[in-house]
């Protein structure tokens, strides 16, 4: 590329502004091989596309790219582009209610214009990973709940919701959202109960009529200042109504790894491997678990009876004939 063709200078101009950092002029100039004033033409070229470039004058002024009412094209190079179309990818599989549609037209959207030679680095990571739906059915986040949250979470603004309970009561809530947690099939809201006057957490798929409350609130802080951990606690801490006895063919410290979300038992067997107690929501869930872990250890359920039988009919239909 030439100084003198402003097309090309433009586009890498851009490149570098869309990086949302702030360049000094000096920097850009050099950068393009250009003159301050030619910088400037540059700059007004794009802001005449509809790019909000931010500039600060005087001494060690300089340039950003500034947020704007419309999103304008985006420049990416070739690894931004993949990366976008393999997320999108995952994105039409995810539990946020009415993000299907929405990353499938986007994918529509960048892959009619990916060259050949990006479309087919995106195929083949697409065609080679494998994604565990976990359920059909599972539980649905509603988008827009998600982005009340996560805009609360971060300008620390109190927000309202209703929200039913594992025992199926409904109360209103009030409280100052910390952080939001996501566990692959499950969202969790990290939050300070004004009311009850407590940490808690909320999964975002049983919390309706999420709204600010229009109250700021100063940051606290969470016990063990992690809000992943602070979930996994929460998660072991409740009674669950089902339960397995598994035999594992892998030491103890490679399951306990293996299972650190989960409140477990651990002894380890003669044969080098161990017995697992494991609690879950119901059969169906222990099933997923078993199956999981089938994946990369030997593993035999001792009991309950309904566990066993529901293996052994996924083993059955999974078995060729």
């Amino acid at each position: 590329m030439t100084a003198g063709d402003p097309t090309e200078r433009a586009l890498q101009l851009l490149s570098l502004l869309q990086t949302h950092r702030f360049w000094p002029g000096e920097e850009l100039t050099e950068r393009l091989g250009v003159s301050a004033r030619t910088l400037r033409r540059d700059v007004d070229r794009l802001r005449s596309l509809g790019y909000p470039v931010d500039a600060t004058p005087g001494t060690g002024g300089g340039y950003r790219l500034a947020a704007g009412a419309h999103l304008p094209p985006l420049l990416l190079d070739d690894d931004e582009a993949v990366a976008i179309a393999v997320g999108l990818r995952s994105a039409a599989s995810a539990s946020i209610e009415g993000m299907e549609d929405t990353a499938v037209r986007a994918l529509a959207k960048l892959e009619q214009v990916l060259p050949d030679r990006l479309r087919r680095r995106v195929l083949a990571v697409h065609t080679n990973v494998a994604s565990l739906q976990w359920s059909d059915d599972g539980p649905v986040v509603d988008a827009d709940a998600l982005a009340v949250l996560a805009l609360a979470c971060r300008d620390r603004e109190q927000v309202r919701f209703d929200y039913r309970r594992r025992d199926g009561d409904d109360s209103s809530r009030l409280v100052e959202p910390h952080q939001l947690v996501s566990t692959g099939r499950r969202w969790y809201l990290v939050a300070w109960d004004v009311r009850r006057d407590g940490w808690r957490t909320f999964r975002l798929d049983r919390l309706e009529r999420a709204r600010h409350a229009g109250v700021r609130c100063a940051p606290r802080e969470l016990p063990g200042g992690d809000a992943a951990a602070f979930v996994a606690q929460s998660i072991r801490s409740m009674p669950q109504p089902a339960w397995a006895v598994l035999d594992i063919g892998a030491p103890v410290d490679v399951v306990r790894a293996a299972l650190h979300w989960a409140d477990t038992q651990l002894e380890p067997t003669d044969s080098g491997g161990c017995r697992v107690r494991i609690e879950g929501s119901s059969d169906d869930a222990l099933l997923r678990v078993v199956t999981w872990l089938a994946g990369r250890h030997p593993v035999a359920v001792v009991e309950p009876p309904s566990v066993r039988e529901l293996v052994d009919q996924l083993r059955t239909r999974l078995t060729p004939r």
